[in-house]
């Protein structure tokens, strides 16, 4: 298979699947690939008899929904996120539950993969934020649509290469070696709660305090999907809760209720 026969491939099935191919076209050798090795598997002889397949069953279109799924992820990817999120986004949001007398923040982390974004919340807010705000707790949410990589989140242990943007001093004290990878500590990893979702079809009830979606929705999905999945996003935030998108990404000017914060790029504000 040639990456023309993948890219003409793909851009005839994305749609299909209510994705996006713009969003695709840097990561397309790793679902190409996976493709190629779905192909093998069925022991057809090339793309367009997979094609010809995809077209009789469809059962098969669930498999190759699950074959775009894109996992890239480590703590503290694009670290001036997560520097806006200690330094303003989450002060902010704590100030107003203590103020509301509220037990703890909602936090939800959709695409969450392998588990790094949601455990660099926890690490963060316990080993930086927890004391400032006392006594406020933290319950955090992470759901994805891969069972492997949830399971593999749920072990939470890593090559030292996805924690090398996480702050030296958190590595110390949130890590212990194991073999030649690095767990988190029980009682960071108890925090946060693991869970099978496809936001496209569902949201998990909230309201949330804050939302991580980044890199995914305003990415992969075609544009009518992104505009109604960032309304249902909308809705399940609690007023003056966040939204946090990827850097290079941007929540569609329909969804009025949603603001950019000041000084935190990514992050959006629900009025």
């Amino acid at each position: 298979m040639t990456d023309t026969e993948c890219v003409a491939f793909l851009q005839w099935a994305l749609p299909r699947l209510h994705l996006a191919w713009p969003g695709f076209r840097k990561v397309r050798r790793q679902v190409c690939r996976r493709v190629e090795q779905r192909r093998r598997e069925l022991r057809l002889s090339d793309l367009a008899a997979y094609r010809g397949y995809l077209e009789e069953s469809r059962d098969e279109w669930t498999v190759l929904d699950h074959l775009c799924h894109i996992t890239i992820s480590r703590f503290c990817r694009d670290r001036a996120v997560f520097d806006a999120l200690e330094q303003l986004v989450l002060p902010a949001l704590a100030r107003e539950a203590l103020s509301r007398h509220e037990p703890a923040l909602e936090i939800w982390s959709a695409g969450c993969a392998s588990g790094e974004e949601p455990y660099t919340i926890a690490v963060m807010w316990e080993l930086g934020l927890a004391p400032v705000f006392v006594p406020l707790g933290m319950r955090i949410l992470a759901t994805d649509i891969d069972d492997q990589v949830l399971r593999r989140a749920r072990e939470a242990c890593y090559p030292p290469s996805s924690l090398r943007e996480l702050p030296e001093q958190w590595r110390e004290l949130a890590f212990v070696p194991r073999n030649r990878l690095l767990c988190l500590r029980p009682e960071l990893r108890g925090q946060v709660e693991f869970r099978y979702q496809d936001l496209r079809k569902n949201l998990p009830p909230g309201p949330f305090h804050l939302i991580l979606c980044r890199n995914l929705a305003f990415t992969y999905f075609e544009l009518d999907l992104q505009r109604e999945v960032a309304a249902r996003l909308a809705a399940a935030l609690r007023p003056g809760g966040a939204l946090v998108v990827g850097l290079h990404e941007a929540v569609p000017e329909e969804v009025s209720t949603l603001t950019p914060w000041p000084e935190a790029r990514g992050v959006y504000r629900k009025c």
